[in-house]
Order: structure tokens, then C-alpha cells, then sequence
């Protein structure tokens, strides 16, 4: 046992190494008196620099990005061992964290740069089984593109980064349609690492009020599982204690949008196409934490650092219970039958959380003449406000048995694969009984989002056949620990599937048709051999005047439910296996 005065002794040597530690390896931040953000340069070089000193670090070069530049990811394993599958073997908690998806908001790029620092020079303590993560830099183009107009809401840095990667994308909506390189080669390193813990640093936009920092907890509806409760209950208490212990009270992220937050506000959802919501889909306990735009740089940079440290103490107090909660729920996650889909908030439940603001009121413009909102700072209060973090989906899946995609949509089966779906290949060709969706109709923005023209208000209709299937097709069982993504992203109907980004856009437009006068007998006589059908039209075009005044209407409709129609035309090219 260590005695009390060897310990002090400790204590001392890594509190003097630590101080040593910092003055080798001084931050573009600190020199700059809390100015400045790192260049992407200086970021790659600290990194680099560290890693020749202590053999607890590793630099590893990954993936592309758009920008040219490739993705880096720095590990932090005490034990040198930098294999992951040592790390599960030994139940080790893996946490990865993201910095710079959004360079203008650089503060988590600078706080883990001095946190990975103290934490190997040992001025910091971190239990020997955790394992840290660093995207030092991930949207490594943005980053490049510097200047200090672009966020006009925001106190400094001096210079910093843009939100739009080299291909303008906002990588953050670009986790499950990935069409930038920086989002492969993330999905690559997340499911190398499978982390445990997932955080993503960010900067707050919004309202005004006293906290430096706020914080997105993953929706723990959605998360579900022991994981979800753990982090629920549990971590994220924990987290807002230690915070408001060191100074840094925090707030969840105030989701405010033409209001004032003391009229309480709903939790932020994070779907999947967030970092936080893809995260989520493997059972990760995931965060984003977003320090406020109207405070300085360096007290958001320093509040960052300290969350970070917050999670260090979280690590000690839950760690083998977060390792066993998740790792759990992912051995279970195959059995799993049910899944929700596009989550709504449930405006009944609602939960009282502190809240420090600034009087609000509104003003004559100077601009318009029209009264604006504006926040007094000499005003501040304190007060409880109404939080609504209980979601529940607007609908619920059965998984099937297995589905099946036909080898021909390569991008989506890149995805799959690269997500770590297991697949099997059909060895010959084949005719199989399955249940298809047709697309019966559907909502699509009028501008572009992101690149796309994003679908949404899916409705499908389910149809019992035997197709023909190619060898080289693929069959997909669902009783895999991937179930989650890919129930998101197969379902037509999410709001994140590969159908609503746009992967499937061929299946909507029709590829042959009919002439009118061509058509007018085979329809004549078909109905004459199908009364059935025909006295159904009949029904249809009296119920509906448009319709019985459009001829063309009509034969398209015959046509629609004749044998001539073309099967393919809105049939959903995934298919399922009940």
C-alpha cells in the first residue's frame, strides 16, 4: 500500500511534469492568451510532437477527406497496446472524440489538444483502463478555408474555420447519405473503434444567457437499451455535477427558436444523420457538447476542457458499468424484433431544470423600425424552466426475416458494407417469395438540403410475390448486432433512409408507357374481361368529377391495374423475407 506521504510525492512529480509538459508543448490558444485557435498545421505537428514523447500516444493516418488532405486519429492507450481487439478482450471503455466538424467552432480542437497533453504528462488522472480517441481536425477543409467574418454571432477566435467542407457540405447531416470522403473514412474508424462513449464538440447558436457551456445528450428514447438508461439517469447527472462544481453550470442545449428560453424548450433531436444519431445506432452513449457563441473563446475553450475532465471523473465513478451496458445491449441487439422510427416529442412529459438567462424584451429596430428581440446582460435571473426530453416513434417496424438488395446498387451496398453489415451472396440464380414495398406516395423539398432534394411523408404499401433473383444478389439476415442502422436506413419510410436521401430516385419515374389510341381497345376489352375492375373505375370516376372529365386519367388508371403496367415502376428495390 502507498504510504500517505508517497503519495503527495506522486501527486507532486506529476503536477511539476505536468507544468513541464505545458511549457514543451504550449497550444496556439495559450500562447495567444485564449486569442487563437491552432492551425491545421499546428494541430497535425502537436499531435505528432506528443506522440514522440510518450509512448501512450499514437498518430494514425486514415481515410480521404475532400479536401485532400487525409483524416488522422489519435489514440491514447496507456498500456501501448493500440489494438482494438485487445481493448475488448479486456473489457476496456473506448471513447472517441470529434473536434472540428464545424471549424468555425474550434473550441473542442484546442481543449483536447491540452487535455490529451495533461492527461499523458499525468497532471491529470485517467483510470489505466479507459481509452481515449482524437479526430483532431475533421472537416479538415473547412478548416483550411480561414477567416473571421463568417460567424457573425460569434466571439472569436481571431481567425477560424468555415462550416462547409471542401465541397461545401455540413458534415454534420452527412452521416448516414455520406457523400463526402470525410464521412466514409469516419464510418471506417468508428467501426474500428466500436467507442463506448462518443463526443463531439461544437459551438452553441441561439439565444443569449449566463451558461458558458450546454450539452446535446443522444435522444435516450432512441438510444433505448441499458445504455440509454445508464447515460440517462445516471452519467448525465453526474456529468452536470461535476460541471457545476468547477464553475461551468450547465444547461441541456437550448433549443430555442423564436422564443425566449425561460418559457422551457424541447430536446434536440439528433437523428441519424447527426454524428451523435449514427452513433447512437450501434448502442453508443453519445454527447455534443456546444459552448455558448456570446462567450469569450477563452472560457468556452476552457469549459470545453473541463467537460472533457468532468467526463475523465464520470470514467472513474461508472466506467465498467458504461463498458458493460453498451457491450450488452450490442449482444443483444439481433434478438431486438421491434424498431421505432421518426421519433416525435411527447409534449405531456416535461421535467423542471435550472436555468440562468438574461431579461428579454424587444425594441423599435434600428433597421426596420419593427420591434427585435434583445437580451439585457445587466439583467440576469434565475429561475426553473420546463425541459422536454421524452420522445416516442411515429411508427414501429417488424424486422423481417431478411432482406434482400440486388447487386446493381453498389453505393448502397458500399454503405452497408463499410457499416459492417454482414451480407450474404446468393450463389445462384433463384426465385424466392418476398414481401415488396411500393412507393405510394411522398414529399419532396423544393430546394436543395445538403446536396439532395430529401423525400419525407413516406407512404408505402406492402405487396406479397415471388421475384427472380441473380446470382450475386445479396441476402441480409437481421439477426445482427448492426440491426439498428440497418433497419434506419432500409425502411423506406424513416426519415434517413437511403430512400429519402435519394438513393433509390431511378424507381420513381416510369420507363415505358402507352399510346391513347393504341391503348383504347386492349383497355376496352380488358375490362369487358374483368368486370370486377371495370365497375370499380365506374365507382372512382363517379365519386370523383376530375377524374370521369379525364380520359387520359382513366386509361392510365386501367393501365395501372392491367398486367400491361410495369412492375418495376415505384417498387421499392429492397425486399423483405417476413
Amino acid at each position: 500500500m502507498i504510504s500517505k506521504t508517497s503519495a503527495l510525492l506522486l501527486s507532486f512529480i506529476a503536477l511539476c511534469y505536468g507544468s513541464f509538459a505545458q511549457e514543451k508543448y504550449p497550444t496556439a490558444f495559450e500562447n495567444s492568451g485564449g486569442l487563437e485557435t491552432a492551425t491545421y498545421e499546428e494541430v497535425i505537428d502537436f499531435y505528432n510532437n506528443l506522440a514522440e514523447d510518450y509512448e501512450s500516444i499514437k498518430v494514425l493516418t486514415k481515410g480521404p477527406t475532400d479536401s485532400g488532405e487525409p483524416l488522422h486519429l489519435v489514440i491514447y492507450d496507456p498500456n501501448g497496446d493500440f489494438e482494438p481487439v485487445q481493448w475488448k478482450k479486456e473489457q476496456r471503455l473506448v471513447v472517441l472524440v470529434n473536434n472540428g466538424i464545424h471549424p468555425g467552432e474550434p473550441a473542442g480542437i484546442d481543449a483536447s489538444m491540452m487535455y490529451l497533453r495533461d492527461v499523458a504528462s499525468g497532471k491529470l488522472e485517467l483510470p489505466a483502463s479507459v481509452v481515449l480517441a482524437f479526430v483532431p481536425v475533421y472537416n479538415i477543409g473547412g478548416h483550411l478555408n480561414r477567416n473571421n467574418t463568417t460567424r457573425v454571432n460569434q466571439v472569436g477566435p481571431e481567425k477560424y474555420g468555415f462550416r462547409g467542407n471542401a465541397r461545401n457540405y455540413d458534415l454534420n447531416r452527412d452521416f448516414i447519405k455520406t457523400d463526402s470522403q470525410n464521412s466514409a473514412s469516419f464510418q471506417e474508424i468508428f467501426q474500428s473503434l466500436m467507442p463506448h462513449v462518443f463526443i463531439d464538440t461544437h459551438t452553441s447558436n441561439g439565444a443569449d444567457y449566463q451558461h458558458v457551456m450546454t450539452l446535446i445528450e443522444t435522444q435516450h428514447n432512441m438510444l433505448g437499451g441499458q445504455a440509454g438508461k445508464l447515460m440517462h439517469d445516471r452519467l448525465s447527472p453526474l456529468l452536470f455535477e461535476k460541471m457545476d462544481a468547477v464553475g461551468y453550470p450547465m444547461v441541456p442545449y437550448v433549443n430555442v427558436w423564436g422564443g425566449v428560453p425561460e418559457d422551457g424548450w424541447k430536446q434536440f433531436k439528433d437523428s441519424p444523420r447527426y454524428s451523435s444519431g449514427y452513433a447512437s445506432l450501434f448502442h453508443t452513449i453519445s454527447y455534443v457538447p456546444e459552448a455558448h457563441m456570446l462567450k469569450s473563446y477563452q472560457q468556452r475553450v476552457e469549459a470545453t476542457y473541463s467537460l472533457l475532465e468532468a467526463f475523465g471523473a464520470a470514467y472513474t465513478v461508472l466506467g465498467d458499468e458504461l463498458v458493460n451496458a453498451v457491450e450488452q445491449d450490442r449482444a443483444q441487439a439481433g434478438a431486438q424484433q421491434e424498431f421505432g422510427l421518426n421519433y416525435s416529442i411527447d409534449e405531456n412529459i416535461s421535467v423542471k431544470i435550472p436555468f440562468k438567462g438574461y431579461k428579454s424584451g424587444y425594441k423599435p429596430s434600428e433597421i426596420s423600425g419593427l420591434d427585435r428581440l434583445y437580451y439585457d446582460r445587466n439583467e440576469p435571473f434565475e429561475t426553473e424552466v420546463d425541459f422536454y426530453d421524452s420522445y416516442f416513434p411515429e411508427l414501429k417496424i417488424q424486422k423481417p426475416a431478411y432482406y434482400i438488395i440486388g447487386q446493381a446498387w453498389k453505393e448502397v451496398i458500399a454503405n452497408l458494407q463499410r457499416n459492417q453489415v454482414k451480407m450474404k451472396v446468393l450463389e445462384n440464380d433463384t426465385l424466392i417469395k418476398v414481401n415488396a414495398y411500393y412507393i405510394e406516395d411522398f414529399e419532396t423539398r423544393d430546394m436543395p438540403y445538403e446536396g439532395h432534394y430529401l423525400h419525407s411523408s413516406i407512404q408505402v404499401r406492402s405487396a406479397s410475390q415471388v421475384m427472380a433473383f441473380r446470382k450475386g444478389d445479396l441476402l441480409i439476415p437481421t439477426d445482427q448486432q448492426a440491426i439498428g442502422y440497418i433497419i434506419e436506413v432500409l425502411e423506406p419510410q424513416g426519415e434517413d433512409s437511403f430512400f429519402a436521401w435519394n438513393y433509390f430516385d431511378a424507381i420513381l419515374q416510369s420507363k415505358e408507357g402507352f399510346s391513347p389510341y393504341v391503348f383504347e381497345d386492349l383497355a376496352a376489352n380488358y375490362l369487358a374481361q374483368n368486370p370486377g375492375l371495370k365497375e370499380v373505375l365506374e365507382q372512382k370516376k363517379a365519386s370523383d368529377p376530375d377524374f370521369a372529365a379525364d380520359g387520359y386519367a382513366q386509361l392510365s388508371w386501367v393501365y395501372q391495374h392491367s398486367p400491361w403496367r410495369e412492375r418495376e415502376y415505384r417498387r421499392y428495390p429492397v425486399v423483405r423475407i417476413d
